[in-house]
């Protein structure tokens, strides 16, 4: 079934309305969809690449405003739709096991780490942060941040280094950014620890 959606997914890149599929899968990723916006972001942006910087603002602007749909399903709807959803995806258990031992500030470190590397998945913690009543304000800047960071970042290497890198980030690019989401983690617990 996975592969079935990704594929699905990588044959909306050649088509005219790819632009408008890049805003919608960005949109659901981000509160209730499985395969991430990437995958049709690379091939759009190898096929045209000065419209990368476009592709980039599309996405992350979706992407922040389909978290804004997650935090309200959270907050509003948990019950009857947020928690169906996770379990449909077989993320309910870890779900509530971060919403028993996260506090406030792990949280929006989550939703940092979660919009540039999926660590976790954004969709869980864009509903937890609804769930928790994490601060909308905030929730959209770090939202803006950690996604404008991921696409204007993989913008950057499509721009700097075309087709070459396409494997590399298809591959390689969620181990580093989960790498650099663990460091950031790290230093944040330290920070904690020393406080």
């Amino acid at each position: 079934m996975l592969r079935r959606l990704y594929d699905w997914t990588m044959s909306l890149a050649a088509r005219k309305s790819a632009e408008a599929w890049l805003a919608i899968i960005a949109f659901v990723e981000s509160s209730v969809f499985l395969i991430p916006a990437d995958v049709l972001f690379l091939p759009m942006g190898l096929a045209r690449p000065e419209r990368l910087w476009r592709y980039a603002v599309v996405a992350t602007v979706a992407s922040v405003l389909g978290g804004i749909a997650g935090w309200y399903l959270g907050h509003y709807a948990f019950e009857a739709i947020a928690k169906p959803v996770l379990a449909f995806y077989g993320k309910l258990h870890a779900f509530e096991e971060m919403r028993a031992s996260v506090g406030y500030e792990t949280l929006l470190l989550l939703l940092v780490t979660s919009g540039l590397a999926h660590l976790p998945p954004i969709k869980v913690v864009t509903i937890l942060s609804g769930a928790a009543n994490i601060n909308l304000g905030l929730f959209i800047i770090s939202a803006i941040l950690a996604r404008g960071a991921r696409f204007f970042f993989l913008a950057w290497l499509l721009r700097r280094y075309g087709e070459p890198i396409r494997h590399f980030i298809e591959k390689q690019l969620g181990l580093i950014a989960g790498i650099g989401a663990a460091l950031l983690i790290a230093l944040y617990a330290a920070y904690r620890y020393i406080a």
